[in-house]
């Protein structure tokens, strides 16, 4: 499979990252490490987490995620098969979130403990802190680098503009740089991210990897009317695409999937895959079934004429 660059990192990735935030969630930690067999057995390797996931279910106080991840790398052996990208700055309990380096510090400890390795691949900014002067945290990373417990950083959630000032800053002091960009980013969600941030990251070379790259399952094709939102948990998000645009994105993948004879998630990833913009969507699965669909993407060689159809359908 043919790989790319994360950024200017030098660390390859195959072209779809699997999305953590299920495990210890809608998936148990069995069928977890099932899901991440079938995906680098697929000859896939990215795989993207948080600290937080999955604080908000019941019962759980975040670094699930991390946890399963860390279990199965340890049974399986597979850490320097697999890029491991996680993320800090979510609201972790009281007086544990933000990028105040002495926090940083602290997180990607627990991040490390939780996912029994010693260095993390790509440590992503969950979000923007404007609390924290963005030298204080580029200072943070830059010693967690010198310390070989990251090799690269991300940022998600910022907008162009801080963006651009943390990458001013790392020039500035020759700290490490924002390496890559994590946005809201699908067939659906699409002008906030083309509008500043898309030139910005080709003109800096930043690699982006999309969350959200279904739009909450709803680009699957299983969420068509308001009944549909009782299928999942995600169920509620997903009918919120449910109007007359989502309706004919959702039309147009109809079609181009038939084409290939594929899902519409497979089309709706391979979309993604093919924009120039993008390294690696990132999606979820619960089954190996649904991964399966995913994974095709990355096989998946659209025509002009198919991206002209979802493009025209999406237009915002």
């Amino acid at each position: 499979m043919n790989k790319r660059h994360l950024g200017h990192s030098g660390i390859e990735v195959a072209p779809l990252a699997f999305g953590g935030n299920v495990f210890g969630w809608t998936v148990d930690e069995a069928t977890s490490f099932k899901l991440l067999d079938a995906f680098v057995d697929a000859g896939f390797n990215l795989i993207d987490t948080a600290d937080v996931y999955s604080a908000w279910v019941p019962g759980n106080k975040g670094g699930e995620s991390e946890t399963i991840i860390g279990k199965w790398l340890k049974q399986r052996g597979h850490r320097e098969k697999v890029v491991i990208a996680t993320k800090v700055g979510m609201e972790m309990g009281p007086g544990k979130k933000g990028l105040a380096p002495y926090y940083i510090e602290k997180a990607v400890e627990d991040s490390l403990k939780r996912l029994q390795t010693d260095y993390i691949d790509l440590y992503q900014s969950h979000r923007d802190d404007p609390t924290i002067p963005q030298e204080e945290t580029l200072e943070a990373y830059d010693k967690l680098r010198n310390q070989g417990k990251i090799r690269a950083i991300g940022a998600s959630n910022f907008t162009k503009d801080r963006l651009a000032e943390a990458l001013a800053i790392s020039a500035r002091w020759n700290y490490p740089s924002y390496i890559t960009l994590q946005p809201n980013y699908n067939l659906y969600d699409r002008q906030d991210f083309e509008k500043e941030l898309e030139p910005f990251c080709l003109e800096k070379g930043l690699g982006v990897i999309s969350y959200y790259s279904l739009a909450s399952g709803f680009l699957t094709g299983k969420y068509r009317s308001a009944t549909d939102a009782n299928k999942s948990a995600r169920g509620g998000k997903a009918a919120g695409y449910l109007n007359d645009r989502g309706l004919r994105i959702l039309k147009a993948l109809d079609e181009v999937a038939a084409q290939h004879k594929v899902n519409p998630a497979t089309i709706a990833l391979a979309w993604l895959i093919n924009r120039k913009s993008i390294t690696a969507p990132i999606a979820s699965a619960t089954s190996i079934e649904q991964l399966k669909d995913l994974t095709k993407s990355a096989q998946i060689q659209l025509s002009a004429q198919d991206i002209e159809l979802l493009n025209k359908a999406s237009a915002y």
